[in-house]
Parts: C-alpha cells; sequence; structure tokens
C-alpha cells in the first residue's frame, strides 16, 4: 500500500502509544502520574508567588532540597542544592524541619527518609519522577542473580556494592549481604574497601561507573569485567567466566549520561579548537578514556569555578545543570557547551515542574502530607546498615 492511501486506514493508536503522548499510565512501571488534587496550570502567572507565599507560611515546618539537575523554576525555591547523598544527609541534620520536600526523583526521597527521624516526612512532588537507572536492578533480578552466583559457586567471595543511585530494596539487599553503597566521588574508595573483604564485587546497577571505576581508577583491565544481563537466562554468563571476574557489573546504565558518545567527543573537539571535555563517570568506557577530566556533579562544579578566564569546556552530563553553569560563569568569560548536540535533559527529573512544587507546598500548609515517601522498617534497617559502611569508609 502506497503512503497516499495510509490516511485511510482506522488506525487505533497501541496502548504504548497512549502511555508515551501522556494519555494513559502503566501503574506496574510508574509510581503514579496523578495528584489527589487539581494541579495549577503552568500558564498561571501567579505560580512564583503561590510558591513564595506557601513555602512561607510552613517557615521552618518545610526543607525543600534541590537535586542539581532540577529546573531553574523549581531550584529556585530550594533551601540547599546538591547531588543526592548530600541533599539526603543535608535533610537529616535539619530535624527540626517536619517536612522534607525532595525536588529530585524517588530512589533520592527513599534514601532521605532512611536517614531522617521518624517525625520527618518526605515528600515528592511529583510520584511517577523516578530512575531509569535505579529502576534497571529489582530486587526480584538482584534476588535471582544472587542464586546463580550461588550456583557457580562463588558467591561467597563476591561482595556487593551499590551505587546511590539504586532503590532501597537494592541498598538493603547490599546491607544484608555485607556489602556498601558508592557516590560518583568515592567508587574508588568503596572499591578498595570491598576488595579488602572479598575476591570479586557484584557492582549495582550502574555498568559504566563500575567500569571506569575498576579500570581507570584501580588498574583492572576491561578482561576483568563481566556484564551481568538480569533479561538473560543465568545473566547471559557461564559459571566459568563467573569464576574468572573481578568485576561483575550489572547491566544498567544513566539514560542521560550513556548518549554521550566518543563521536560526540571527536565532534566538539573539532569544533572548538582548545576545548577542554569534561565528563561524568556515568559516561561509557571510551568517552571517559577520551576525555580530559572525569569527576562527580560536585567535581565538575568546582572544576568550572576554578577554571581561568577565557577558558572553553564541554560537558558530559544533564542539560539543565551545565545550561546553569553556562550562564553562571558566562560573565568570567568562560565558554561552556553541552558535549551532544543533541539537547538532552533527564526526563523524570523535570517532571518536577513549578505546578507539582505549588500543589506540594500549598497542601503542606493547608495541612494536607501529599505524595509521602515512606521505606519500611526492615528495609529502612538493612539500607541504612549499607549507608552506614560507606560513611566509615577511610
Amino acid at each position: 500500500m502506497t503512503t497516499a492511501h495510509t490516511t485511510e486506514l482506522d488506525v487505533q493508536p497501541s496502548p504504548l502509544a497512549l502511555l508515551l503522548l501522556g494519555r494513559e499510565a502503566d501503574p506496574r512501571s510508574e509510581r503514579g502520574v496523578e495528584c489527589p488534587g487539581d494541579l495549577p496550570s503552568p500558564s498561571d502567572p501567579d505560580l512564583v508567588e503561590r510558591a513564595r507565599a506557601a513555602k512561607e507560611k510552613l517557615g521552618d515546618k518545610v526543607f525543600v532540597l534541590g537535586h542539581h539537575y532540577q529546573r531553574d523554576e523549581v531550584i529556585q525555591f530550594a533551601d540547599v542544592t546538591g547531588d543526592s547523598f548530600k541533599l539526603a544527609r543535608d535533610a537529616a541534620a535539619r530535624p527540626e524541619a517536619e517536612y522534607i520536600v525532595f525536588c529530585g526523583v524517588h530512589f533520592m526521597a527513599e534514601s532521605a527518609d532512611i536517614l531522617t527521624t521518624d517525625d520527618q516526612k518526605v515528600v515528592l512532588p511529583d510520584l511517577a519522577a523516578g530512575c531509569s537507572m535505579a529502576d534497571m536492578a529489582t530486587a526480584e533480578q538482584v534476588a535471582e542473580c544472587w542464586d546463580v552466583l550461588t550456583e557457580a559457586g562463588v558467591a561467597e567471595q563476591v561482595v556487593p556494592v551499590s551505587y546511590m543511585n539504586s532503590s532501597a530494596d537494592i541498598k538493603a539487599f547490599t546491607g544484608k549481604h555485607g556489602g556498601t553503597i558508592c557516590t560518583s566521588s568515592n567508587a574508588k574508595r568503596a572499591l578498595d574497601w570491598a576488595f579488602e573483604q572479598g575476591e570479586k564485587v557484584l557492582f549495582l546497577p550502574d555498568q559504566h561507573l563500575g567500569r571506569n571505576t575498576a579500570v581507570r581508577d584501580m588498574g583492572m583491565s576491561l578482561d576483568d569485567c563481566v556484564l551481568y544481563n538480569p533479561h538473560k537466562p543465568n545473566g547471559g554468563l557461564t559459571a566459568e567466566e563467573l569464576r574468572g571476574a573481578k568485576m561483575i557489573l550489572w547491566r544498567g546504565h544513566c539514560s542521560v549520561h550513556g548518549r554521550f558518545s566518543l563521536e560526540s567527543v571527536n565532534d566538539v573537539r573539532e569544533r572548538i579548537p582548545g576545548v577542554n571535555v569534561l565528563v561524568h563517570p556515568e559516561c561509557r568506557h571510551e568517552v571517559v578514556a577520551a576525555a580530559d577530566h572525569v569527576g562527580s556533579t560536585e567535581y565538575i562544579i568546582k572544576m568550572l569555578e576554578a577554571a581561568p578566564a577565557g577558558s572553553k569546556w564541554a560537558i558530559g552530563t544533564e542539560l539543565n545543570l551545565v545550561r546553569r553553569l553556562a550562564n553562571r560563569f558566562a560573565g568570567e568569560g568562560k565558554e561552556i557547551v553541552f558535549l551532544d548536540r543533541t539537547v538532552c535533559f533527564c526526563s523524570t527529573m523535570n517532571r518536577i515542574d513549578l505546578p507539582h512544587l505549588v500543589w506540594t507546598l500549598e497542601s503542606l500548609a493547608e495541612g494536607t502530607l501529599v505524595n509521602r515517601i515512606e521505606v519500611d522498617k526492615e528495609t529502612e534497617s538493612f539500607a541504612k546498615l549499607a549507608l552506614e559502611r560507606m560513611l566509615a569508609l577511610p
């Protein structure tokens, strides 16, 4: 049939198409896409004033956390900004705040609930603000992986190390099996500790951070790493491969950082002579190997703060942060561009917008608790154990 005739067909959108269009919801993959009340219109010119008034009414009862990847319209109301672990610790340091409004994603709010007191209530303005990376490792999949390791006869040699960007369930699994949590800043220290406890590491859920840390920072080879795919029988690995590996990497990745390519690096070097390429360690190994500097979000910010006037930088991380940094340092003559030509926000981070924040703050100001994130006590206990091991790292 030619293209001209296709318009005569009675084509019905598939459920997936409707989901992508925002006209349907999938409760199996989304924690919630609707608020129990009406969201204010995004075109409401009074949104900023409404947010300011509600926050002022709440006073010290509310503490608003803003992750670096949040929109500017949201970040302006944050009491503190930072990465996920810094923000969770900041919340724990404010026990007088009854409400912790976390402008970030679901796993971050879980971490804040784990570290704060029972009297504090952690709120996520949009329950559908998840993390694709964190969702790539479920409790059931990781339990099955441990069974595979047990059958291969290596489980007793394996120490799990889980990235902060993981669910409370995965953090609890890590704590229960003698492992620790890591951030992108202390991943090497966490792995050094883990290899003092055992011969192998199961690194969850970001394969790139695990591989980059092992190879770039610890001198291992790519052959020391194997990739466990939870969607394949036995993870797609033989018992011999598991026995020979030092790093068992989970097949997960960040949908933002994973899009940067070696071509992106080569292209920006051609376009901007003398540019410094600065990327996050969640990027692919070939991108990290080709970059001039590699580090966490906080590292990226500090690097640009110390950069000389007139220097040129291509940044491989989330676009909201890159734009904010470009605007911040433009007056100092620093040229800061996004590493990729294609614009890429973190789509789930961007679910936290001004209408959701206004609705949340106004609801709390009226005495209505909404969108509370609460981790059950058993999960919290084991997850906190893993986090405490990280805090005790030398």
